[in-house]
């Protein structure tokens, strides 16, 4: 009888979490609107992408051709015969392909990733506009950017657009393909996660389909809020789900990361037991990252329908690459699928649970392998911001001298961030209550920056500023100022309309500073 009473228990426990697990897929449902195909996640094709990759293609692009969708060759031959039959296309070809040439990698994976990159930061054809100034665009498009005005001559001539167009009706039939096994990925990974992305307003996980690429390799990148991943079709081959399921767990877990970022500090030791392993440096640099990688890992072995005895070796190799933690989170996440609380409610106590003192002891018994697969997702300028999160953290550390470095050195670069690295340094000065250096870079950081937040918080502390200089006027000015950036669309500033309002109520007064006992 006892044992009959522990499986009945067991069974009812078994049932209930089939239930809630049917009820929230339900409720995914609603939620997320995949039905309606949700504007949050979508497969689309882009004519700006096509036209850059044409491009190269026409300049001699020939990776993996003979494997490619047979599209891909009929849109070579319609242009390379646009081109005899256009009157002086040599014109706008010939230093168009001068450029390929003289920027050339010795790996072709590199020579698209560089051009993918550029695509993802161009605007709409015919005018094809950067979407940012030149130096802030990621290191590998910024190496090729040059290209732009050849290409913009290019699409002009041969009549791009048309052949395009003649061939939207194939783009359509790739993108019903492969509709159906991305949806159903990005579904079972909210389901094993418990975590709907319709809860993402505002951030985009984009997926582009080109047949002009090579099918074997996949391009993501992550810019601001925004995730993007570049797949070309192979003939009778599935979709190359793993690395697209990679960066959407980056999607639905970097927001997490930013949430919890004050649970990252006690961390940071854990960055010197990876000092020796083949990671790239954003890893080594940033716990958050790290960890986050470390978790992601984790997640796609548990979510494998492989062996456990196969899965239990990825997650050793992923740790003798320097992914220390992917052993922690990999147990951990077979408790936290028995619990029905959803990722956002458990990724506190993920972090929490961490003993940093085990895990260090762990790390120092790893032999690391001499080279780490390369990590599938970039990251706009990871370099910089790098530099700029160091600054942020010295300053909250109480080392202004230390955040001044670092921030004067990643705007010397003229790299990332400019508005960001002026607003650190402008906090620097404050902190050393150098007051007209303080205004100078408040004010350079607001010809320069983009986010509503710096440029919020820069017209606050300038009319603080004016307010202590008794120039109330000008300190109301900025104020209003600040109240508008923190009301644009999807500001959702609230701290800094608050900052604001009190500033227009009455001046600012410095707050005292409390006597010693």
């Amino acid at each position: 009888m006892p044992e009959f009473r522990r499986e009945c228990r067991t069974n009812f426990r078994r049932t209930i979490l089939r239930c809630f697990r049917l009820a929230f897929a339900l409720s995914l449902l609603a939620a997320s609107g995949w039905a309606q195909n949700s504007p949050q996640v979508s497969l689309e094709t882009n004519e700006t992408l096509f036209t850059v990759l044409t491009a190269i293609n026409t300049c001699g692009y020939d990776q993996e051709l003979s494997v490619s969708d047979p599209l891909r060759t009929q849109i070579r031959s319609e242009v390379a015969k646009a081109v005899e039959n256009t009157d002086k296309a040599q014109d706008v070809i010939g230093p168009m392909c001068l450029f390929y040439r003289q920027h050339q990698s010795p790996d072709p994976s590199h020579d698209l990733s560089h051009y993918v990159s550029l695509a993802l930061y161009l605007g709409e054809p015919p005018a094809f506009a950067l979407k940012a100034r030149e130096a802030e665009l990621p290191p590998d498009a910024e190496v090729v950017v040059g290209i732009l005005p050849l290409m913009q001559a290019f699409y002009e001539k041969i009549g791009l657009h048309a052949i395009w167009e003649k061939h939207r009706a194939r783009y359509a039939e790739l993108l019903d393909i492969y509709h159906q096994p991305l949806a159903k990925m990005t579904f079972d990974t909210e389901i094993y996660l418990k975590l709907a992305s319709a809860g993402y307003l505002g951030r985009q996980f984009t997926v582009y389909l080109d047949a002009l690429g090579a099918p074997g390799q996949t391009n993501a990148r992550n810019y601001a809020e925004n995730y993007y991943v570049v797949i070309s079709p192979t003939p009778g081959t599935a979709i190359k789900l793993q690395q697209i399921r990679h960066t959407y767990l980056h999607y639905l877990l970097d927001p997490l990361a930013l949430k919890n970022g004050g649970a990252f500090g006690r961390l940071e030791p854990l960055l010197a037991a990876v000092d020796s392993a083949p990671l790239d440096e954003t890893f080594k640099s940033n716990i958050s990252l790290l960890v986050n990688e470390c978790l992601i890992r984790a997640i796609e072995q548990r979510m494998a329908k492989i062996p456990e005895a196969e899965r239990a070796h990825a997650v050793d190799e992923a740790v003798d690459e320097g992914y220390i933690l992917t052993r922690y989170f990999y147990d951990a996440l077979g408790r936290f699928e028995q619990d029905p609380s959803g990722m956002r409610s458990a990724y506190t106590d993920l972090l929490g649970n961490i003993e940093v003192g085990k895990e260090m002891k762990r790390a120092a018994q790893i032999q690391f392998v001499s080279q780490a697969s390369p990590e599938v997702l970039r990251q706009a300028r990871p370099q910089n911001d790098n530099l700029l999160l160091k600054a942020e953290r010295r300053l909250a550390a109480g080392d202004p001298e230390g955040a001044q470095k670092l921030a004067q050195k990643a705007l010397d670069e003229q790299a990332g961030d400019s508005g960001r690295a002026l607003f650190i340094l402008a906090e620097v000065a404050t902190a050393n209550r150098d007051i007209d250096g303080a205004r100078s870079y408040f004010e350079r950081a607001l010809q320069s920056a983009h986010e509503p937040k710096l440029i919020a918080w820069s017209h606050i502390y300038l009319g603080r500023i004016y307010d202590l200089k008794e120039n109330r006027d000008a300190a109301l000015d900025q104020y209003r100022a600040a109240l508008s950036a923190a009301d644009a669309e999807g500001a959702a500033l609230p701290e800094a309309k608050l900052a604001a309002q009190r500033g227009l109520d009455k001046p600012y007064e410095p707050p005292v500073a409390k006597q010693p006992h």
